[in-house]
């Protein structure tokens, strides 16, 4: 296939590239660089030369994704581009609402003027479990058909695109010009690409497992934990952690697996929850560091506890999470930044 990847210069979108050039495909990755990186795009240029291209744009520019689906004749999109942290989201909605909405409109806009108005034919949509705020705790773990409640403004940007697809993918079978749609929710993505190319370098940094890193490694003297008395077992939050690569196979047995005319939604999810003190002592455990640990007030917008039940894509996908053991996803994320001290700046 011949895909477009928005964000493809960021944590997720980079890793969808390397595995869909991987399996031969023509890949194109748009991305505005506000958080993602150019090297690795350098470096799959290098490896992919024929096949592989970069376009340093903003999604919501129509005529700039119209002229890079065109010219490069690309029939799905895999749409990664967005704001993605809860903490920001609610200091800043309406730059939240702005990115993730109005420009993935702009996008939508250019899929739909594609090829002289042929369109697009597949559409992979990252959203989140932030949709399902705090489930009921009779829905967890966490199926598809549990209320989409979110407790964000971020949580609230996907699941608005949600239904914006939802109504476009209708409007193109009304057309009689259908396209494949699915929107995968997943959980906390972890990890780097075992093979130590790509990993995870994020500025700011605000995800618990590399911010736990930086503090085995010593790049900071400390970290915080935000809340340590909620309603769970050792008072601190319960999250699914799903490593990067197995979240990118699900990517790619739903573009290949969702039929022309299909709407799908499924959650993305090793199907097992871990407190926020579980991850810190894995990552003592393989760095073989104790670092100093601080607790600190809630956050606003963090939900108590989500993990997923995996029931859905497994079958109808036959997606399985091949890398579930903890200390595994902590290490393979360990290695590439004790490797790069600097993230991409090295």
């Amino acid at each position: 296939m011949r895909i477009l990847v928005t964000g493809g210069a960021g944590y997720i979108g980079s890793h969808a590239c390397q595995r869909l050039l991987k399996d031969g495909h023509t890949v194109v990755a748009l991305d505005n660089l506000l958080r993602g990186h150019q090297k690795p795009m350098d470096m799959l240029k290098a490896a992919h030369a024929k096949s592989f291209n970069f376009v340093h744009a903003d999604l919501g520019d129509s005529k700039a994704v119209l002229e890079t689906l065109d010219t490069n004749e690309l029939d799905t999109v895999m749409h990664f581009g967005a704001l993605a942290y809860v903490g920001e989201s609610v200091e800043d909605p309406l730059w939240y609402y702005r990115n993730n909405i109005s420009s993935g409109i702009g996008l939508l806009d250019a899929c739909d003027a594609a090829h002289g108005g042929k369109g697009i034919k597949r559409f992979i949509f990252s959203s989140s479990c932030a949709t399902y705020g705090n489930p009921p705790t009779n829905m967890i773990p966490v199926p598809e058909h549990c209320p989409q409640s979110p407790t964000s403004p971020y949580g609230y940007t996907k699941l608005h695109f949600e239904h914006i697809l939802k109504d476009y993918a209708n409007k193109r079978t009304i057309d009689n010009n259908p396209i494949a749609l699915t929107m995968l929710r997943y959980f906390n993505v972890a990890g780097s690409d075992r093979t130590g190319m790509l990993g995870e370098d994020h500025t700011p940094e605000t995800h618990l497992i590399p911010v736990a890193i930086d503090a085995a490694l010593g790049k900071r003297e400390s970290m915080s934990i935000f809340g340590t008395d909620y309603p769970t077992p050792d008072g601190t939050n319960i999250r699914d952690y799903v490593h990067v690569e197995d979240l990118i196979s699900a990517h790619a047995l739903a573009m290949d697996s969702t039929q022309i005319g299909q709407i799908e939604a499924f959650n993305v999810g090793i199907g097992k929850g871990y407190s926020v003190r579980e991850i810190l002592d894995s990552v003592k455990r393989v760095s073989g560091v104790d670092f100093t640990v601080h607790d600190a007030p809630k956050r606003a917008g963090d939900a108590i506890a989500l993990y997923n039940n995996p029931a859905k894509i497994k079958s109808t996908l036959g997606w399985d999470a091949q890398i579930t053991d903890i200390d595994e996803v902590v290490a393979s994320a360990f290695n590439w930044l004790k490797d790069h001290p600097n993230g991409y700046r090295d």
